[in-house]
This record gives structure tokens, sequence and C-alpha cells, in this order.
């Protein structure tokens, strides 16, 4: 028994239900009658739906999510896989891939592969084992487990967003941004500002790193300006993007280099790094020449940049539109749009240049 205070002082005893077996003896009602009443209230006659509703108001029962589903052709789940649920942009899109999965009519499940390909190959094939509808994938990239997730592929719709696996799983739609735009608008703004900029890529770990090293060396062929890449001897330890930036910004600094230069760094996440290595050698001091200063860019407008000292200027990627059209792209395979002829859908997005004090 459940005892719910109605107000005023009164308390009403409520039985409790464990399953729908017991609610459907305690009502009257077959089972498949209330799991379809579960699934849609409508999809049942008028004076059945009431007569569920009034017998739900007298009883403590709460619908088993998978049992409501046992017997339908879909389960009403989009797996979700993500490399880091601490990296903020991430999260910030898994929060649009919610709501928009949401309003669809569909239930998101997350799994984080932390960055281990174990953990990858686990959460796709748990994501199998549940009946999930579809996937949206973030992979790890040149770490990725290719035979777990060509599995995922073979057995349910699924699309890359972010980053995809283009040579080992050239098939798989994808939802992302356009880092040839991106970098090259960075690129264009801090020519126009400054010396050329030097770039800081991000550690080989996906197609996004491979793809704006060589839109920075677009962007300065097409300006007339020589590239200049930092190189350092450091192993990044995984997705430690900003202690992986500080750690060789520190280096180059302390030996003399790059301090007066312009930084473009392929993420956000490497730039709080240079920002903290550029902030300790006092290369943001107020009383240098503005020639000494250096000038420090990121890519992705992370949640955090406008906070950093000095708050960072970036391109922003259109995390809402990018989620939503990871879901939109999904939710049509899982109803039967598949794949045409011309190959997948690839869908990708301008960023927009947010100017602030750091350059």
């Amino acid at each position: 028994m459940t005892e719910v205070d109605r107000g005023e002082g009164k308390i009403v005893t409520k039985p409790k239900i464990n399953t729908m077996e017991e609610l459907s003896a305690a009502i009257g009602v077959s089972r498949p009658t209330l799991s379809r009443y579960f699934q849609d209230p409508d999809s049942v006659r008028r004076s059945t739906g009431e007569k569920i509703r009034a017998a739900l108001e007298g009883v403590e029962y709460v619908p088993n999510f998978f049992a409501t589903r046992m017997n339908r052709k879909m389960s009403g789940l989009i797996g979700v896989i993500i490399p880091h649920l601490n990296d903020l942009f991430f999260t910030s899109l898994l929060n649009v891939i919610e709501i928009a999965a949401q309003e669809a009519g569909f239930t998101v499940i997350t799994q984080s592969s932390h960055g281990d390909p174990e953990m990858e190959a686990r959460a796709a094939e748990r994501l199998l084992s549940m009946n999930a509808d579809g996937a949206i994938v973030g992979p790890l990239g040149a770490d990725s487990n290719v035979v777990a997730l060509g599995r995922l592929g073979a057995n349910l719709p699924f699309i890359f967003v972010d980053s995809r696996l283009p040579q080992s799983l050239p098939n798989i739609d994808f939802v992302g941004t356009d880092n040839r735009q991106s970098i090259g608008i960075m690129t264009e703004y801090l020519c126009r500002k400054s010396e050329a900029p030097v770039f800081l890529g991000m550690p080989r770990l996906n197609s996004n790193s491979e793809e704006r090293e060589a839109a920075y060396l677009s962007a300065m062929a097409r300006l007339g300006r020589v590239p200049r890449v930092i190189e350092s001897a450091i192993k990044p330890e995984g997705w430690a993007f900003e202690a992986y930036a500080y750690q060789v910004m520190t280096e180059q600094f302390g030996r003399g280099h790059f301090a007066g230069d312009t930084l473009i760094c392929a993420n956000d996440r490497l730039a709080i790094g240079a920002l903290r290595a550029a902030n300790r050698h006092g290369l943001f001091a107020r009383d240098l020449e503005p020639r000494q200063s250096i000038r420090i860019a990121g890519h992705d407008d992370h949640p955090l940049s406008r906070f950093m000292t000095p708050s960072l200027t970036t391109v922003a990627q259109d995390v809402d539109a990018i989620g939503r059209c990871a879901v939109d792209v999904l939710v049509r395979r899982i109803h039967g749009g598949a794949a045409t002829a011309e190959g997948p859908e690839i869908r990708m997005f301008d960023a927009n240049l947010r100017v602030r004090e750091s350059a």
C-alpha cells in the first residue's frame, strides 16, 4: 500500500500494482489493450481509455517501458554513443538530440565510449541487445572498433555525427560541421588582423583533426600566406586536449617560440590549454606592446570559451542544427528511407565567427 497526501490532511491509501498482468486483472482489461493504451491512449476506444484512466487514479502503478513495447515492431529507442560525457561540446549536442528525438516520439539511450574502443564496441552491442530502432554515433575515430560499428550498421540504421570514418565505413550517413568553411573564416579573419597565424592541431584521433589542418593549409594557400604547423614530440593522452596543448605550448613558450604570434587551435579545448600556458608565461600582460602580445583563437564555441581569461575568439558550430538534422536523417532511415544509389547523406553546416578578447 502507498499513502498519498490529498491535501487538507486527508491521507488516501492506494494499492501498489507491480506488473501489467496484475493491473489487467485489477481493471478487467486485457494486457494487450493496456499495452496499446500506454503506447498511445488514443489507440483504444474512448470508453476503454476512460475506464483505464479512472482505474489508474486508484492504484500505484508505473508502467514498465520495455514491457509496453514487447509486441511492437519498433522499440521507440534511439541509441547515442559519444566519446566522452565530460566534453561539453558533446553534452550540448546530446541535449539537442534528446529534445529532437522526444519531439519525434523516440526515447534516447546514451552510451559513452570513454575514449576506449572496447567500450565503444560494447556500447554498440548493448544497443543491438536493446532492439534500438537506430543509433547516432560520435566515433572515437582512428581507435574505433570498425568491426563492431560495421555490425551495428548491418542490423539497424545509424549515422555518424561530428566526425566520421570515411575510409573504413564510407557508406554511413554523416552530419557535422563544414571544417573547410569554419577554419577558413577563422584563418581569413586572423590574417586580416595580424601576421599569418600558426596552427596547433589536434592529436590524430578522428577525421576532424585531419580535415581542420587540411582546411588551414588550403586557406593559407588561397590567401598567399606561408603556413606553419606546430610540431611536438609530446604524446597526447587520449582525449585530454587541454593537458596536451598546455604541455606543448608551455614547452614552446619556455624556449621563446611563438610568444608574439597568432595561434589558431583546431578546437577550443586545445585553445584553453594554450591560454593557460600563455598566462603562465605572462604573454597577455597589459604592459606588453600590441605587436608583442600573443593572440589565440579556437574552434567550436565551447560553453566555457566566453569565460576564459581572456575570453576566447572562436567559431561556433551550429549545434542545434547538427543535432536536429542528425535526428531527422536517422528517423527517416528508421521509417524506411534507405540510402540512394548516390551514396550516403552528408550534411555539413557552416560555423559563425565569435570575436572576443583573445584575438
